[in-house]
């Protein structure tokens, strides 16, 4: 029996493409230089000198005694008004422009390596719709596993990155406080009955230490009894803490984003209301997971007029994968949007600067500019990594849990799958066994031997728990990406509208 079977031909095309393809071509490129970004540039010396009215320094290398420094470090610094009024210049980017950005490497693998693994998701799960999987191991998980792992990366090296600086004491504080939020509303959602949220961890629980009770037996070793579930619960309250704390920042850089996009689409009113359902999509999906506002009233209630509910149990788990993919696939077709609405900072902060008083020097004044554009990777990654972590996410739910795309298909998987597991019984005889000389195992005794055990383990990892914890999972991810954009919408509409 295949351990791999086309999964590892699928696997192994596409590693091979990525080596040849990578250097030709890049989603993460073409998104910042292909889709009609705008940065804005920062006058220069000269320029600033003319408009502020600052004579030219002549050259020479001569001491100024009263100020004890010389003419060439006085020219390279010098101060302008505030209030100076000052015309930035546009110009598109283009792929030397991002290549010296801050997390650009980081930013192109993530991007790239997803497009990747979320083609080798779709082929796959296209193969095993016209063939069910039987025995072989599903390795575009290990794609989707390494896609989640890449993002949750990324997302906690940036959030590190306030703890190890001086100047970032708010954030630093801001990051534990909502950490600590996160783990009490984690641990009120972990103890919620499963009639009101249906994320399934009590079935994952019972189903997981019947398993291991089980294998454990096989295996002679001595059961000392079921793992505590508080111990569980609170680890996975622990884990739905950082998660929280690490979607913290990118939420509140979603919301500053969509409300700077809301002011530049005024006059677009089907933007606007497209820029609002993909704010407010993550929302709807939370909702999906709580039982008496969606199952319930969709799967169970009968109108009047109506002989059955409007959906079947089945129908409903697929409209609930399909939704997350349209709330993910939407927010990246927005990206641009939302990007320029970030690169429009600079434009915004020297309109602000224009209302000031005193003066500032030019080279603090060039590079209040060119910041915004040095850390655009930067705000991508914000943007992006939380948006694929729940889309593989449910992905790993889908195929892990035992779902199908289509409801329809549900009762003819479990049909076919019965009928192999009939076939796998293998059939007794009454033969006795001859007696043979002891010989050593070959290959192809050991790969029956790991699939054996592969085989026993799976009786532990059931669909049942796959079902409690990429479920719960997912959920979470998408509570705490809604959650975290919410705080800020609310920061940014409060205290910009006081300011």
């Amino acid at each position: 029996m295949a351990l791999l079977g086309a999964q590892l031909v699928i696997t192994l095309i596409f590693v091979s493409l990525i080596q040849k393809l990578s250097p030709h071509f890049s989603l993460a490129k073409w998104i910042l230089c292909s889709t009609g970004l705008l940065r804005y540039l920062h006058p220069t010396d000269d320029e600033l000198r003319q408009l502020a009215g600052v004579p030219k320094e002549k050259s020479g290398r001569g001491k100024d005694k009263r100020n004890g420094y010389t003419h060439t470090e006085k020219s390279s610094s010098f101060h302008i008004p505030r209030c100076l009024d000052i015309q930035l210049e546009t110009t598109k980017i283009t792929h030397y422009d991002v290549l010296h950005l801050r997390y650009f490497t980081e930013y192109q693998w993530l991007i790239d390596f997803s497009l990747y693994a979320a083609i080798v998701y779709c082929i796959s799960e296209t193969y095993h719709f016209f063939v069910p999987i039987k025995d072989e191991v599903n390795l575009s998980m290990l794609w989707c596993l390494l896609v989640i792992f890449f993002a949750f990366k990324l997302l906690a090296s940036l959030t590190i990155q306030y703890f190890k600086s001086d100047e970032s004491i708010g954030e630093r504080s801001t990051c534990i406080v909502t950490g600590f939020i996160y783990l009490l509303i984690a641990m009120i959602a972990v103890i919620l009955p499963e009639r009101i949220l249906e994320v399934g961890l009590n079935t994952a629980y019972d189903k997981f230490n019947e398993g291991a009770g089980k294998f454990l037996a096989e295996q002679g070793v001595s059961n000392s009894g079921p793992a505590s579930k508080i111990v569980l619960l609170f680890f996975i309250a622990v884990c739905c803490g950082i998660i929280g704390a690490i979607f913290t920042f990118p939420g509140l850089r979603m919301a500053k984003m969509h409300f700077d996009s809301l002011k530049y689409c005024k006059d677009r009113k089907l933007l606007k209301i497209i820029l609002n359902i993909n704010f407010a999509m993550p929302f709807l999906l939370v909702l999906l997971w709580v039982k008496p506002v969606s199952r319930d009233y969709l799967t169970t209630r009968i109108f009047s007029g109506m002989e059955k509910p409007l959906m079947e149990s089945e129908m409903f788990e697929a409209m609930r994968l399909y939704a997350i993919i349209f709330a993910v696939i939407l927010r990246i077709c927005l990206m641009p949007i939302y990007l320029q609405a970030y690169l429009n900072l600079a434009f915004d902060r020297v309109e602000d600067q224009k209302k000031e008083a005193g003066r500032i020097t030019n080279t603090e004044f060039q590079r209040k500019i060119t910041s915004i554009f040095y850390y655009l990777c930067v705000v991508t990654l914000q943007y992006a990594a939380p948006i694929l972590m729940c889309l593989f996410l449910s992905f790993m739910y889908k195929t892990l849990g035992g779902y199908s795309w289509s409801w329809k298909t549900n009762i003819l998987v479990a049909e076919e799958c019965s009928a192999d597991l009939d076939d796998l019984i293998p059939a007794t005889t009454t033969e006795t066994p001859q007696v043979t000389e002891p010989i050593e195992p070959s290959i192809v005794q050991v790969a029956e031997s790991f699939h054996l055990s592969l085989q026993n383990l799976k009786s532990v990892f059931t669909e049942e728990v796959y079902r409690g914890v990429l479920g719960f999972a997912t959920w979470w991810t998408v509570f705490v990406w809604f959650a975290s954009s919410s705080l800020g919408m609310f920061y940014q509409t409060y205290f910009t509208n006081k300011t």
